[in-house]
């Protein structure tokens, strides 16, 4: 009996070491965009498909006149929360401030431990929508696109990254990181379809050999 107690012990401690093994070696990045999961690139295919072709105006467009970094809960803006939401350890002071923590921008692969370091990215950017049809849209609507926290529209990502993007489509700019450029254009498409945005020719062409490779 001592020798069989003996034996069914090590095999319940290898089962729990292996246990711990797999858990361990599954654990996420320490720090990683927290992006909304977008549609699969076969639903972004067909989305893509649907959408209306037209040229882009930009006659009017001013960036007030998308309300942004509005309050989400307490004290903490549409920013301070997605800082929160992409960051890892991140701690805030008393007005919802990333005091610190590590940020990874899936964009450029780089890794911050500063806030100031990163920018918000309206994925699909507050000129581009207007171009596109956020033109005609109430003020409260634009609103909703300039702090949609629920599709896959905002991203912390490296500022000075953010700022070379600009307002410019998959025509004309990517991600450097590769691995990242279809969860890139699928939530593109996602964001457009679900506001009624329209595509240019090129972007459309763009995104459509994208997506056919993911």
């Amino acid at each position: 009996m001592p020798k069989l107690y003996a034996r069914r012990r090590l095999s319940i401690l290898a089962a729990f070491t292996g246990l711990i093994a797999s858990v361990t070696l599954f654990d996420p990045p320490t720090a990683s965009a927290a992006l909304p999961t977008p549609v699969s690139a076969a639903t972004a295919r067909t989305y893509l498909a649907s959408l209306t072709v037209a040229a882009e105006d930009r006659t009017g467009y001013s960036r007030d006149l998308f309300p942004h970094w509005i309050t989400v809960s307490g004290t903490c803006n549409t920013r301070e929360t997605v800082l929160k939401r992409d960051g890892s350890n991140v701690v805030t002071d008393s007005s919802c401030a990333a005091t610190s923590g590590s940020w990874y921008s899936p964009y450029d692969g780089a890794t911050w431990t500063a806030a100031s370091d990163l920018d918000i990215d309206h994925l699909v950017p507050l000129a581009e929508a207007w171009d596109s049809g956020a033109s005609a849209w109430t003020t409260a609507r634009r609103q909703s696109f300039a702090n949609d926290l629920t599709r896959p529209q905002l991203i912390a990502v490296t500022d000075n990254v953010n700022q070379a993007k600009g307002d410019q489509d998959p025509a004309t700019w990517m991600p450097s990181v590769s691995s990242y450029r279809c969860t890139y254009v699928r939530a593109w498409v996602q964001v457009k379809y679900y506001y009624g945005l329209s595509v240019d020719s090129a972007e459309k062409s763009a995104l459509t050999g994208y997506l056919n490779n993911c």
